[in-house]
């Protein structure tokens, strides 16, 4: 479906909207935070929707749509896919109005977030794991629809969810109607979408920012090609942001009301998400930390304003933070992998400990290649550094020990299939 703007714009009624969630969705805080508003000389606020009932924002859009819902069409029963949070707000708005609900979800969803959508749609949800990605699932989920006759509730592309979205604007602008600068995160853009047409209707003068991951750059695509495109691969570590092709209505109100667009890199996520953590005690989710991740590209231009950052969401599973740590320490330049051919020598491995590492790395992963040739083979090091400065010095004394070595960069085939 291709809409245009005027035809969005003249379409989305926040303030009805509003009225229908108001007894449904949590009034999430706009919380002053101190350490951000001192590291980036600012006054800078948080929107907690990883406090929302559902840990997320999801649910605005999903309970606005399916209100509105005939009784008929409600009877029959209602259909989504998503890689989680939707499913969740699909699965509390099925219970709140009583309905049956189909959730398609990608078999890479983490487990968190399908316990949860169990928990929220009780008995009257069921759940289907379908494909490796959001669209491919979404495929499925359309094809159930067709075959049975249901109504499908999508994730983003669609004006009663977009306005449903909205609504984060609306109590933002409600606590605080002067802001210099919002950033939010961007993945199919109805949260965008809602938001953006919202202030840019009521304060105009708001610089919007929105922060997309890095490796699923499908809005950033749809720009530079002037209409949504399909990517033929994403990385779907920010699995709350991470699909394969942009909405068309959501390209269109995206296109309008965004100022500027940044690219994260899944690492910087991952930094983001460990300081949210222990910093703040904030348990955000790899999506919901773009909006602060996005701060260090504009940290000239947010000092002395007022910012606000939407935390979209608090789903994370806590099975994934060895992977947020190790991504986390590789983006800070803190954690190197190498394949090294260690000497054929009694005690080579020692003199590598004691000559080449200093007091302040370490060793975090020693493996023999080849399990049967352990004499010849490479070993697989990973070394962790204390500092990210103390690379350069590792790097000279591994090459004045004449230390026979291949750093594997992550961006390699054998980066991939080693570590």
């Amino acid at each position: 479906m291709r809409v245009s703007e005027s035809h969005t714009e003249n379409q989305l009624d926040f303030f009805a909207a509003a009225e229908r969630l108001k007894n449904v969705v949590t009034h999430t805080p706009l919380q002053y935070n101190i350490n951000l508003s001192k590291k980036y000389q600012c006054d800078l606020f948080l929107k907690r929707e990883d406090l929302q009932v559902v840990r997320s924002y999801k649910l605005r859009g999903a309970y606005n749509m399916m209100s509105a819902l005939s009784h008929e069409k409600l009877k029959k029963g209602v259909v989504c896919a998503s890689a989680g949070n939707h499913a969740q707000g699909f699965a509390y708005s099925c219970k709140m109005l009583q309905t049956k609900g189909v959730v398609f979800m990608p078999v890479i969803t983490p487990r968190q977030k399908i316990s949860h959508t169990k928990m929220f749609g009780d008995d009257f949800i069921e759940i289907r794991l379908v494909g490796d990605t959001y669209d491919e699932c979404a495929a499925a989920a359309l094809q159930y629809v067709n075959e049975h006759q249901l109504t499908f509730i999508p994730a983003f592309d669609d004006l009663q969810v977009i306005e449903g979205q909205a609504t984060v604007g609306v109590e933002i602008f409600n606590e605080c109607p002067s802001i210099d600068y919002l950033f939010l995160p961007v993945g199919g853009g109805g949260l965008a979408s809602g938001v953006g047409s919202y202030f840019r209707e009521f304060s105009p003068e708001t610089k919007i920012i929105a922060a997309e991951p890095l490796g699923a750059p499908s809005l950033a695509e749809a720009f530079k090609n002037n209409g949504p495109v399909t990517l033929k691969h994403i990385e779907t570590f920010v699995d709350g942001a991470s699909i394969k092709r942009t909405g068309d209505i959501t390209y269109h109100i995206c296109k309008k009301v965004l100022d500027d667009l940044v690219l994260i890199p899944e690492g910087k996520v991952c930094s983001t998400l460990l300081h949210l953590y222990n910093e703040e005690a904030i348990v955000a989710e790899p999506a919901g930390t773009l909006s602060v991740a996005a701060l260090d590209s504009y940290a000239e231009q947010i000092k002395g304003k007022t910012v606000v950052c939407i935390i979209s969401g608090g789903n994370n599973d806590i099975d994934r933070m060895q992977e947020i740590q190790e991504r986390a320490l590789q983006y800070e330049g803190l954690k190197h992998y190498f394949l090294i051919n260690f000497a054929q020598r009694p005690g080579a491995l020692k003199s590598f400990v004691n000559d080449v590492l200093s007091e302040n790395e370490d060793i975090t992963r020693f493996e023999y290649i080849k399990k049967n040739n352990k004499e010849s083979g490479p070993a697989l090091v990973g070394i962790e550094l204390k500092k990210r400065e103390g690379y350069q010095s590792l790097m000279q004394r591994m090459k004045s020990k004449k230390v026979n070595y291949k750093e594997l960069s992550n961006f390699e085939a054998e980066f991939k299939y080693l570590v």
